[in-house]
């Protein structure tokens, strides 16, 4: 675990960072990584299977620990025609590490997961989607984060509200700097995600709804030039300050009048990714017995 003492360690190279007050700021970062694999649900809801792709890329650790916790997920059997079907859907699972005070040893734990979105013409799709730009006043500050924004979609595909459940960032800073930098990523990822158009879903159970809210991370990495992507990649963890969880007052009301929008996680999706709130198995059991 050098490696990851390390790169949490790395976190304190923010250029506005002013070492007394981000100190409280830092003993909050914490490590992850998200991994992807699929499940095979039986009849009554237990897992039969758990398959996590490329393995042999994945921290021994981590992969003992997601195959450990699966063994006991039970979920909400899948029903059709009125009776209860074994089924497989893909799951994506969020492992985070955090240091246990001596900066040598990490507790790891299972965060969030998402579990299958059904078939792509059961899922809105993106029709127009312009990538935000990056503010010039983070990529000076050399600010980089994951923005996972909760979007709105109305019957003829366009955004009808979006906001920012979640900031991620990977620099330290005060409380208010950490707020500022915060703000600036998300508001450049909310005004480009208020032009997306999306298909709306042709099929499915979800097809005649009067709207539908995905959940969108939205990656700001930086790159030095002529040196590699050093954004992560597949079994590589990220070192982050996770941001608090903003309550969406249109999402509460949501919630409030669909059953079946609950969710694990705001953060469990890998960059570049779309998932549709309230779509997928649902998990009945604690994600995470360790």
């Amino acid at each position: 675990m050098k490696r990851l003492a390390m790169l949490l360690s790395c976190l304190i190279l923010g250029a506005t960072a002013h070492a007394q007050s981000a100190s409280a700021v830092r003993k909050h970062a914490e490590a992850s990584m998200v991994v992807t694999g699929s499940i095979v649900v039986g009849p009554d809801g237990t897992v039969h299977t758990c398959t996590l792709d490329q393995p042999d890329k994945l921290p021994a650790p981590v992969a003992d620990l997601v195959r450990n916790n699966a063994a006991a997920w039970r979920f909400e059997p899948v029903v059709r025609d009125g009776a209860p079907i074994t089924a497989r859907a893909p799951m994506n699972v969020r492992v985070v590490a955090t240091s246990e005070g001596d900066g040598k040893t990490f507790a790891l734990r299972i965060a969030g997961a998402t579990f299958g979105d059904g078939p792509s013409e059961e899922q809105p799709h993106y029709k127009r989607r312009t990538a935000p730009s990056y503010p010039q006043e983070a990529v000076q500050a050399r600010v980089a984060g994951t923005v996972y924004l909760l979007v709105r979609v109305g019957r003829d595909g366009t955004v009808e509200d979006a906001a920012a459940e979640q900031v991620n960032l990977t620099v330290v800073d005060n409380e208010r700097g950490m707020r500022r930098w915060r703000k600036v990523l998300a508001d450049a990822s909310l005004k480009a995600a208020r032009d997306w158009t999306f298909e709306p879903p042709v099929a499915g159970s979800h097809k005649d709804d009067g709207e539908w809210i995905v959940r969108v991370p939205v990656a700001f990495h930086l790159r030095e030039w002529g040196r590699p992507d050093r954004s992560g990649g597949y079994g590589v963890w990220e070192g982050y300050i996770p941001g608090p969880k903003e309550t969406i007052s249109w999402m509460q009301d949501y919630r409030l009048r669909h059953a079946d929008s609950r969710d694990a996680s705001s953060d469990a999706l890998a960059d570049d990714s779309l998932h549709l709130v309230g779509s997928g198995l649902r998990l009945t059991t604690p994600l995470d017995r360790s």
